[in-house]
Formats: structure tokens, C-alpha cells, sequence
């Protein structure tokens, strides 16, 4: 199976080709902004060193979320747009089971509670278990809430480990495996080649609601 990755959850704009199961070519940039600008050209690049053409894609895989608003309807949009034209299915991946995948990679198969920094003072979480099965939704919480999912064997990973480790005590920083701020692109690969059929197209799991409000002081009365 020949599958382009998309991601573009947070700060980094990352893109995977991986034809008939050789290893992906990997190309990510961590710009914080203006992903609409540089995917489609790192896709261009990777797609050519893999010496795969857009016809030859059989799937495209990309993540949903929890992440940035603006960011995650860019890989969206890109890969429903891209599929739509070459005709082929969109595997939608979460974030947090990207982050809890390549914590496996490493302790093996043990629960992992995922997380990211969600700011604000609360942390995205969602918990996996030995065999990579969500065992709930993902969500948002202050870290001593997230903290209180922490079992004896379950490992921390993602970007907001070090806050759960510090709400819960006892010792909990050694069960941190993974801080990566953002998802691993081999991970993601993994899961797209082996997630099922897609039923519909992907859409963006947003958590909450956004941080930015209309400005009601600057509204235009209407008459």
C-alpha cells in the first residue's frame, strides 16, 4: 500500500510517503504558523523522493486532533482535497493515539496515558491500553484531574507529561517515556496502514472550544 501522512495538529508541519511498505520518507518543520503555505510543497518533495505519483497514492492518513483550530482544518482540507481528486480513502488519526504509539514503541505494550500542554492549565488526554485500544474519549482537564487515571503500570507521554507526573507525586516523572511536542510521523504511517476502511471522510476533533472570542466592543450594531 502506497500512504502520504499529513500533519499539521500543532506546532510542526509534517508530511510521510511510504510506498509498498519500504521505510516512509519523513519531512517536518516545526513553524508554529502558516502550515497552508509550506504543506503542499513538502508534500511535492516527499511524494518525489519516494518515486510515487499522486494516482499511485491508496490512502492518505492524517491527524484530527486535539491540536490547533487553523491547523488541523489545513491537513483536513488538504488530505479530503487530495483524495477527492485521486479517489482514494482518508484515514482521520487522532493526535493522542499517534503520541501513545510511539510510547509503546519504547516501554512495550503497558497503558499509556497520552497528553499535550493544552494551556490554560489544562492538559489533552486520552488513555490507551497494552494493546493500543482507547479505553475513553479524549478531553481536557487541570493536570491533578488527568493525574488521578494513573494506574500501576500506566506510562506518560506527550508534551504535557511532565505536568500530570508533577500533580500526581510519588515518584511519577519515571513513568514519563515520550515528550514529544508533536506526533511521530513513522507512528502515524503505522496506524494509517493498519486502521480499517474509512466509513466517512475525517473531521476535526477540536476537545474545546477555541481560545480566541469575537470582539463584541469592536460589533457593528444592526439595524
Amino acid at each position: 500500500m502506497n500512504l502520504l501522512a499529513i500533519d499539521t495538529a500543532l506546532e510542526a508541519c509534517s508530511v510521510a510517503v511510504a510506498r509498498d511498505g519500504e521505510p516512509p520518507v519523513i519531512a517536518s518543520e516545526t513553524i508554529g504558523r502558516g502550515h497552508a503555505e509550506r504543506l503542499f510543497g513538502m508534500i511535492d518533495a516527499a511524494m518525489a523522493e519516494a518515486g510515487i505519483v499522486y494516482a499511485g497514492l491508496d490512502r492518505i492518513a492524517v491527524t484530527i486532533g486535539p491540536g490547533s483550530f487553523t491547523g488541523l482544518r489545513v491537513g483536513i482540507a488538504a488530505a479530503r482535497g487530495l483524495a477527492l481528486v485521486i479517489g482514494c480513502p482518508v484515514v482521520g488519526v487522532g493526535t493522542l493515539a499517534v503520541l501513545a504509539a510511539e510510547a509503546r514503541d519504547i516501554v512495550g505494550p503497558l497503558p499509556v496515558l497520552a497528553t499535550l500542554d493544552a494551556r490554560r492549565g489544562e492538559v489533552y488526554a486520552q488513555l490507551f491500553d497494552g494493546d493500543g485500544r482507547a479505553t475513553g474519549e479524549p478531553d481536557a482537564g487541570p493536570p491533578s484531574v488527568i493525574a488521578g487515571r494513573l494506574a500501576a503500570e500506566t506510562r506518560i507521554a506527550g508534551s504535557g507529561a511532565a505536568l500530570v507526573a508533577a500533580a500526581y507525586g510519588q515518584g511519577a516523572e519515571s513513568r514519563i517515556v515520550a515528550i514529544s511536542a508533536t506526533p511521530d510521523m513513522a507512528s502515524l504511517v503505522a496506524i494509517g496502514l493498519a486502521a480499517p476502511p474509512p466509513a466517512a471522510p475525517p473531521r476535526p476533533l477540536y476537545v474545546r472550544a477555541p481560545d480566541a472570542r469575537p470582539q463584541s466592543s469592536a460589533a457593528v450594531e444592526r439595524r
